[in-house]
C-alpha cells in the first residue's frame, strides 16, 4: 500500500468517526464514555495523519 493510499484510508476513517461522534451526541440516550472513546480514536487517527503527512 502506498503512503498516499494509506493516508486516504486514514482520512476516510477519520471522517467516518466524525460522523459517528456527531450522531452519538445528537442521540438522546448517548453514552458519554462511548463518545470519549470515539474522540480518542479520532484524535489518534489525526495524529497519525499529521505524522505521515510530514514524511511526504
Amino acid at each position: 500500500m502506498s503512503l498516499d493510499s494509506h493516508l486516504a484510508e486514514l482520512r476516510k476513517k477519520h471522517q467516518i468517526l466524525s460522523e459517528k461522534i456527531e450522531n452519538e451526541q445528537r442521540s438522546p440516550g448517548s453514552d458519554d464514555l462511548s463518545i470519549i472513546e470515539l474522540k480518542k480514536e479520532k484524535l489518534h487517527l489525526k495524529e497519525e495523519i499529521e505524522r505521515l503527512s510530514t514524511q511526504m
